[in-house]
């Protein structure tokens, strides 16, 4: 598997710590749906008070998943897919790795298996 740099292992841990818990990918399917949304509005869909919307909001930032902009008193958020991409691309690679490893694996199977017959 190739080294990944130490700036893009810091992003996609903070995304896949992020993406841990269901209602921040709650949160997220929803701004996905609705394009932005105030944290009163996301509210209102899930079991929990503002104030944790709000602090799930800040975790899904920290990650570079969402990113919030005032409109007059208002914080809008929307998504941001430069983190999660870069999560993608790491466990594409992790994937291909292990395809790589599989078929290593099977060809070596298939070979013992032509030696004994």
């Amino acid at each position: 598997m190739r080294a990944e740099s130490d700036d893009t292992g810091e992003e996609v841990s903070g995304v896949l710590v992020a993406l841990a818990d269901p209602i921040r990918r709650g949160l997220l399917d929803l701004l996905a749906e609705l394009g932005a949304a105030t944290a009163t509005t996301l509210a209102e869909q899930f079991p929990v008070s503002r104030q944790a919307i709000v602090k799930h909001l800040a975790v899904l930032d920290a990650a570079g998943l969402v990113t919030g902009s005032r409109v007059g008193r208002e914080v809008r958020y929307s998504l941001r897919s430069e983190s999660l991409d870069a999560a993608t691309r790491w466990m594409s690679s992790l994937a291909a790795d292990w395809d790589r490893r599989l078929a290593a694996i099977k060809r070596t199977a298939e070979a013992a298996e032509r030696d004994f017959t």
